[in-house]
């Protein structure tokens, strides 16, 4: 990354010294305003020997628990620092509100650190991200990893700081026991290790007939559907113009997802899109006498039918065994034809 010419962009569309009342930066302002758009800010690859923080921004979950993620890490070579909320519980929360800001605030802000994974999902990310000062992430890049709850992160630093990071399994994912894992659980845990080490991953992506064929190339973002729809309108909104979208989901009925592919239209959010990748989505089963009468497949081409960017179903992303790691926010390219999918990362660092 050019970082002169970083906060030359900055300061060229309103600058990042916006604060609030109490002085320090006013998170619900975003850092990159206007149509320009500084230099992406590509975290440096870890080496052995770099030391990762894990901490809860959302839901609870115990030392116990995260202990063979701990295990894993360190047959990588990577120090593991635990955050002071696993093992924190305030009702379904990793600790309360306070608590789980300052251990983020506390591992953005350290230079030591060299990335920052997110122990669970669940759901709390949105009752601390407009508190969160991200001068310390701006002067210290390092890769956030999360997924589900923690998109509402990843879309906060894509949109604020233009800062590529890992939309991923995270602790509660890892296996108890390494030997006895399921060989696609072993792949996409490892992809984790890969993409932090800059390693390319490839993406075993089998066809549908109900993908649309195409060529797309961009920056990769997305994540959970449901909380992309909620960021809409907020500090965190997630720009997808110019960009391959893509998306998943779990525990939504299917007129549910009728009218998150509906929003996405309808706030300017496909218009722009140069591909679409739709990942796993668990649908919960119609409630009898209200059945939907669309297939997933039916919803997404309804709302597909008027763009020509290509189109690809059944990725390996989302709440499943196969959710394989992306790295958000970096150039990716897309090729979809009858008998054939490939997809993978085009940018250089």
């Amino acid at each position: 990354m050019n970082r002169k010419n970083f906060l030359s962009s900055v300061l060229a569309v309103g600058g990042v010294h916006l604060t609030s009342g109490s002085g320090r930066p006013d998170a619900r302002q975003t850092l990159v305003q206007g149509k320009s758009v500084p230099d992406l800010i590509i975290p440096p690859y870890l080496q052995p020997g770099d030391t990762i923080g894990i901490t809860c921004p959302a839901g609870a979950i115990s030392n116990k628990e995260i202990q063979p993620s701990v295990d894993l890490i360190g047959t990588w070579g990577f120090h593991v620092r635990i955050g002071e909320t696993v093992g924190k519980k305030d009702f379904t929360f990793g600790g309360t509100d306070e608590e789980r800001m300052k251990d983020l605030q506390q591992m953005m802000d350290d230079p030591s650190l060299k990335a920052i994974l997110c122990a669970r999902g669940g759901y709390g990310s949105v009752h601390i991200i407009d508190r969160l000062d991200l001068r310390g992430m701006h002067a210290h890049p390092k890769w956030l990893i999360g997924f589900s709850d923690i998109t509402v992160v990843l879309c906060h630093l894509h949109r604020h700081l233009n800062m590529a990071s890992i939309h991923s399994k995270m602790c509660n994912s890892f296996p108890d026991d390494w030997a006895k894992a399921e060989p696609i659980q072993i792949d996409t845990i490892l992809s984790i290790r890969q993409a932090l080490s800059g390693e390319k991953v490839f993406y075993p992506v089998t066809p549908s007939e109900k993908n649309k064929p195409g060529q797309a190339e961009g920056p990769l973002v997305g994540g959970n559907l449901k909380t992309i729809e909620t960021l809409a309108g907020t500090s965190s909104d997630l720009p997808t113009s110019g960009k391959i979208l893509f998306v998943e989901d779990t525990g939504e009925y299917l007129y549910g997802i009728d009218r998150m592919f509906w929003s996405l239209e309808r706030t300017g959010k496909l218009a722009g899109l140069k591909g679409l990748i739709v990942g796993g989505f668990k649908i919960k089963p119609d409630d009898p006498g209200e059945e939907f009468g669309r297939t997933l497949y039916d919803i997404v081409l309804e709302r597909m039918a008027k763009y020509s960017f290509p189109v690809c179903f059944n990725f390996p992303v989302g709440h499943q065994h196969d959710n394989y790691a992306l790295k958000f926010g970096m150039s990716h390219r897309l090729e979809v034809t009858p008998d054939k999918v490939t997809f993978g990362e085009t940018s250089t660092s």
